[in-house]
């Protein structure tokens, strides 16, 4: 039997495989990183996932890390969920990986900038200014998603659920939670409800709440309530 695990951590992108798993109907363990105890720098993570970040998956003595390649991995390991749409030609192969190449190369760097600006500026008058200046740029690609969920259908590929569709609804949730503006979006403030109902994605909230039970009686919780927009916490995940 083969065993899989994902490395985890509550809120953030590893809630990508996660569904992916559940989705397809698969048995794996979680295992949440305390990135508040600096486990991600740890000797025995770092052999994990060199990068010492989340998420990664472990099939049995195999790793990979990057949504990218974890997504398009469980694709063709698991081709009866359905996990990305199929393909009949190369052009169309490549179109899906330069959809995951936005959620991960475009949107992602946006989540950080938002989520985390303190890593980029280590001036606390400037925060504000890292999260305004990424929330303008963000702006430009929400309207693109705006429209494409307007006319696309319920989920980015029309009426088939993708992995796409759990990592898009990631970035919604973490810069919607910390304070970016969702009302200009009602179809893809819709396509977050939509995700929301799904089972598999239910069933992640569950693990990612019994993570962050475990974390907070650790004492090591990184949860993240703005109340503006320049606040910021010791966080070490985007």
């Amino acid at each position: 039997m083969t065993l899989i695990t994902v490395y985890f951590a509550p809120g953030t992108c590893s809630r990508v495989p996660m569904i992916a798993l559940e989705q397809a109907g698969v048995h794996y363990e979680s295992r949440v990183i305390a990135f508040n105890a600096n486990e991600h720098r740890s000797e025995e993570f770092l052999k994990i996932n060199p990068a010492g970040k989340v998420p990664a998956l472990v099939i049995d003595d195999d790793v990979l890390s990057e949504n990218i390649a974890i997504a398009t991995f469980l694709d063709r390991r698991f081709p009866e969920a359905k996990l990305l749409p199929q393909t009949k030609n190369e052009i169309d192969r490549a179109q899906i990986l330069a959809d995951l190449s936005f959620c991960s190369s475009v949107l992602h760097p946006f989540v950080t900038r938002i989520r985390l600006p303190h890593y980029f500026c280590s001036l606390d008058n400037t925060q504000a200014n890292v999260w305004e200046l990424a929330a303008k740029g963000l702006e430009l690609h929400f309207q693109r998603i705006e429209q494409r969920f307007a006319g696309s259908g319920p989920w980015w590929y029309g009426d088939q659920w993708s992995s796409v569709d759990t990592y898009i609804n990631w970035v919604w949730f973490r810069v919607t939670g910390a304070g970016f503006p969702s009302d200009k979006y009602p179809n893809f403030a819709a396509h977050n409800v939509r995700m929301s109902e799904l089972p598999a994605y239910k069933r992640v909230m569950e693990r990612e709440a019994i993570g962050q039970a475990e974390l907070e009686t650790r004492g090591l919780s990184f949860s993240f309530k703005p109340e503006n927009k320049s606040q910021t916490v010791k966080e070490d995940v985007s």
